[in-house]
């Protein structure tokens, strides 16, 4: 019997990947910043930019975007980057983001024994989607899973710090008097904890409306980092750094948060460490180090 695989030479798999190349060149100029400024390019002028026929291009765009990694404007019948290439590319950022933020979580929890935390945005709410555990008898709480108001929250505001107003404006009008927990309650890890159901004293709330909330944010933007201070928790403080992509783009914020009998005084040398550890993890995610500086 012959050993023979089908599509398997000598020289290993052969693939034809012509047809992979020639999608790949289609959405490279659907990505390009004369197709961001036009929202879109037309079929003719996709086909002169890669240089082949105009009905093979719109054969080939038609089918991406039946698959949702284009999108064809019904008005305009321009082209541009679709709905399910934008998921398939946050999905594996955010892996990513994981995968490259545990080494500068541990570096955080080395320097300061405490709980260190990587968080992303969701809509009105703050997900931790990693933790770094510290080696104190009282740790404090898992936070892996739980929603918490970004409003309300040190990360949540460096996670929003850098937003256009008008954007901003539109996220506060629907999330701005969200819940402090807005989703699965937290898990005591070990030892005792603040409660996080008492409302902090008046004096200490410092966002209470959308200008309080923008001149906190101004204040995030030029420390390079966000502070609250029994703010969110009796108790509890905290700080938070903004990571930021190869755009340029916020898209996580390294947390630390612990009671306040520990770090109360430290605050702001604790706002630089983080602010100087999410400056790094941002370079090693592609953001160009001279377009800002943080921990300054």
């Amino acid at each position: 019997m012959s050993n023979t695989v089908v599509g398997v030479g000598p020289e290993g798999p052969r693939r034809n990947s012509a047809g992979l190349r020639r999608d790949l060149e289609l959405l490279q100029v659907l990505g390009s910043p004369e197709a961001e400024q036009q929202d879109g390019l037309g079929v003719v002028r996709v086909a002169e930019l890669v240089g082949r026929d105009k009905g093979i291009v719109s054969r080939s765009l038609a089918t991406l975007a039946e698959a949702g990694i284009v999108d064809r404007d019904s008005v305009t019948h321009n082209y541009r980057l679709g709905y399910q290439l934008y998921a398939l590319a946050a999905r594996t950022m955010e892996s990513r983001l994981v995968r490259e933020a545990r080494s500068s979580l541990r570096k955080v929890v080395t320097a300061t024994h405490e709980t260190a935390h990587l968080c992303v945005l969701r809509g009105g709410s703050v997900l931790t989607l990693a933790s770094e555990m510290s080696d104190y008898a009282y740790r404090g709480i898992g936070w892996e899973g739980v929603a918490t108001a970004a409003w309300q929250t040190s990360s949540g505001r460096a996670l929003i710090s850098e937003w256009p107003e008008d954007d901003l404006r539109e996220w506060y009008a629907a999330h701005g008097h969200d819940n402090p927990v807005t989703g699965p309650a937290a898990a005591v890890v070990q030892g005792e904890v603040p409660s996080l159901t008492p409302t902090p004293a008046r004096d200490k709330i410092l966002v209470t409306d959308f200008a309080s909330l923008q001149a906190e944010l101004a204040r995030v933007r030029e420390r390079g980092y966000a502070m609250v201070d029994e703010e969110f928790e009796l108790g509890v403080v905290g700080v938070s750094a903004p990571i930021h992509d190869f755009r340029g783009r916020v898209v996580g914020a390294i947390n630390v948060s612990a009671p306040k009998v520990r770090l109360g005084g430290q605050l702001n040398a604790l706002g630089s460490l983080v602010a100087r550890v999410a400056g790094e993890l941002s370079q090693e995610l592609g953001a160009d180090p001279r377009s800002r500086v943080v921990g300054s």
